[in-house]
This record gives C-alpha cells, sequence and structure tokens, in this order.
C-alpha cells in the first residue's frame, strides 16, 4: 500500500491530474456515437479515420459502438498527418513517419476524422490535407475527445467528449496501460515543465 500512496503523492505533487478515466471514456464515446447517428441519417456512407496516436483506439470504440447501436459495420482507417504539418520546418529534425491504413477511397463518404485532444487545430487542418490524397469526401466531421482550447485556425470540432480549459504550457494526453494505448485508458492533464514524452 505505501508504494500507492507515494505515486499519488507525487503525481499530486507535480501537479499532473486524471481529468477523464477510462469509464468516462468509454461513456463519452458512447454518446459521441449516439450523435453521430443523430446527426447523419442512415449512417452507411460514415468513414471512420483516426488520427494517430491517440485516435485509433477511440475510433475502434466508436466503430464497436455503432455496430452494437445501429448495426453497422463501417471502415477505420488511420491516417498520418506528420508530413502536412505546418511546422516542420520549425523543427530541427524530421519527425518519424507513423501508420498509414486507408482501406478505401474516401469519394462521397461522411468522413469522420477522430483525434484524442484538439487545441491549435493544426493537426486536424494537417489531417484534412492529408485526406484530400485518398479522395474527394462528401463532407468531413469531426471528433475530439478532449477540446482544450487555443484555436489558433478555425477548426470547429463537431463531437467533443469533454471540454477541459488548460493553461497552454500544460500536456493533455491521452494514455494507455504501459507506455502504450492499450485499455484502461485516461486522460492527464501533466504540468508545464514536463519533458515531452
Amino acid at each position: 500500500m505505501q508504494p500507492a500512496t507515494g505515486e499519488a503523492a507525487s503525481a499530486s505533487a507535480s501537479g499532473d491530474r486524471v481529468v477523464l478515466d477510462d469509464a468516462s471514456i468509454r461513456r463519452a464515446l458512447v454518446r459521441i456515437s449516439h450523435e453521430i447517428l443523430e446527426r447523419n441519417e442512415g449512417a452507411g456512407d460514415l468513414y471512420l479515420v483516426a488520427i494517430p496516436n491517440g485516435g485509433v483506439p477511440l475510433a475502434r470504440q466508436i466503430a464497436a459502438n455503432l455496430r452494437e447501436i445501429a448495426g453497422l459495420d463501417l471502415p477505420v482507417g488511420i491516417l498520418d498527418t506528420t508530413l502536412y504539418r505546418d511546422d516542420l520546418s520549425r523543427r530541427g529534425e524530421r519527425p518519424p513517419l507513423r501508420h498509414t491504413e486507408m482501406p478505401s477511397a474516401v469519394d462521397d463518404r461522411v468522413v469522420v476524422l477522430v483525434d484524442d485532444v484538439a487545441s491549435t487545430g493544426r493537426t486536424i487542418r494537417a489531417a484534412m490535407d492529408a485526406l484530400m490524397d485518398f479522395g474527394r469526401p462528401r463532407a468531413v466531421q469531426v471528433v475530439a475527445l478532449v477540446d482544450r482550447g487555443h484555436r489558433e485556425l478555425p477548426i470547429r470540432i463537431d463531437y467533443v467528449g469533454k471540454n477541459i480549459p488548460t493553461a497552454i504550457s500544460e500536456r493533455v494526453v491521452l494514455r494507455g496501460r504501459g507506455a502504450g494505448l492499450e485499455p484502461p485508458l485516461e486522460v492527464r492533464v501533466e504540468a508545464a515543465g514536463r519533458a515531452e514524452s
């Protein structure tokens, strides 16, 4: 019992806090799934596209929810935005590419982009640019589990799990078991000054 207390104390002392636990995340994704169905009559032309890394488990859970709620078996794509980012020239080195897996073209589909945390809007803009390499969607909608504000571009989030006001210097991260994104998941706000992980 003593180690757990020490861990909790150090987490509290560092200023980190859990803002969504696994149960809260699952509830938010069920609500978002219902909202997606309400907004898109029929919903048979939906195409879920996850933005790695955090968007991947979220998109898969939304797909499972839609299968359970409405009997829909929707494609789930994974779309790396790295080469479409507008900050590549500012970074000293080229960031590693992540996995892209798009099962089919997006022509005439309603694409639902799924991200874990929305902030400036630049990742969503990059995802929209990358998406056009896979066809011309009829519409694009955006899911963010967390919207922390600080928008720099006029990007609207259509489905939000939770709005969490934060300082610009703080980080909001989706974490899973171990170093990966396996359930149980949680969303943490990490205090300013923490190193990127």
